[in-house]
């Protein structure tokens, strides 16, 4: 099963003050949606000061880049540990920064090593450009930057990997994908590509979220599709209330699966501590990040005794099977 995501892109915006306002009113809006998993990505210079603010939440944290090299002569980047130390996420190619500061698939490829050695979830972004888009070469740029940002690596290194799928022409322009048009583009391209690589089982565990002109009038759209798992969202994470209505949207989506004979493993929300006592026994099923989730809906039969063991060694009796 994959968990919805909705991370908020800041991009660069807020002071520190500002940021710190910011994350104030949306504490209380975002607190009770444990079905999905939240995250903020504000600028460099107010990490520090949110880290503290979110430290006691659920609400994850992430930088908004990072650079592949440990340390060195590499003025205003920020190396992977330096990310780590206050962030448990990183958004990595975005699409600004690919056409603004000429990132190539190479260097996403470098920055994706980087941060997976670092222990950070990796949230890569691809996506078309207009002129792409109209001439029809959606598939071919889509798969080049699956296979080129994100080849090389294991499917067990690539665990953790969240995907957003940004077509450029709809990035700030208010122009968004149709939700079909963006679902299409995850089922025919993404994960196929993704499958080509790590083997098909790897692919549909892949979390891919929307990013594009996401609000909170048309998230619901996108969230009721099958491929599409959540949103990075940009102009509408600095509203509180914009926000707070997508991520609402996540937290209600209905999580569609494939069909196969397996049982319903399920996971409290409110009692789960994160503590990884599930996933150090049962990987293949159990993940957890800032609270556990299952990977696998349905879970085959053939994990049935971790799942027991996960259930019996649960600290909070978070875990269950609906039989």
């Amino acid at each position: 099963m994959r968990k919805p995501m909705v991370a908020g892109n800041w991009k660069m915006n807020k002071t520190v003050k500002e940021a710190c306002e910011l994350v104030t009113e949306l504490l209380p809006l975002l607190s009770e949606m444990h079905a999905v998993e939240r995250v903020l990505c504000p600028p460099a210079t107010s990490l520090f000061a949110i880290s503290a603010m979110l430290e006691k939440t659920e609400i994850g944290l992430g930088a908004q880049n990072l650079y592949w090299e440990a340390s060195g002569a590499y003025t205003g980047e920020l190396s992977p540990a330096m990310v780590r130390e206050l962030c448990r996420y990183v958004i990595i190619g975005h699409s600004e920064r690919r056409t603004l500061f000429g990132e190539t698939d190479e260097q996403v490829n470098k920055k994706l090593r980087a941060a997976i050695n670092a222990g950070l979830i990796p949230i890569v972004c691809i996506g078309e450009t207009l002129e792409q888009y109209e001439a029809g070469l959606t598939a071919g740029v889509i798969m080049r930057q699956v296979k080129e940002g994100m080849g090389g690596f294991t499917a067990g290194e690539l665990a953790n990997l969240v995907i957003a799928y940004e077509p450029v022409w709809a990035i700030g322009t208010g122009k968004a994908s149709s939700a079909e048009g963006a679902n299409q583009v995850v089922a025919e391209y993404i994960r196929p590509a993704l499958a080509d690589m790590y083997g098909q089982d790897f692919a549909q565990q892949v979390r891919v979220l929307y990013g594009g002109s996401v609000k909170g009038e048309n998230a619901a759209e996108f969230f009721a599709m099958p491929d599409i798992d959540g949103a990075l969202v940009g102009g509408a994470s600095l509203k509180s209330a914009e926000f707070a209505a997508i991520t609402s949207a996540a937290d209600k989506k209905k999580v569609i699966t494939e069909k196969g004979v397996g049982m319903k493993v399920l996971i409290d929300a409110d009692l789960c501590i994160a503590c990884g006592v599930c996933e150090s026994i049962c990987p293949e099923v159990f993940r957890v990040t800032d609270i556990a989730h299952v990977q696998l809906d349905p879970v085959p039969e053939e994990y049935r005794g971790k799942v027991n063991e996960a259930i019996g060694d649960c600290p909070t009796e978070a875990i269950s099977i609906a039989e």
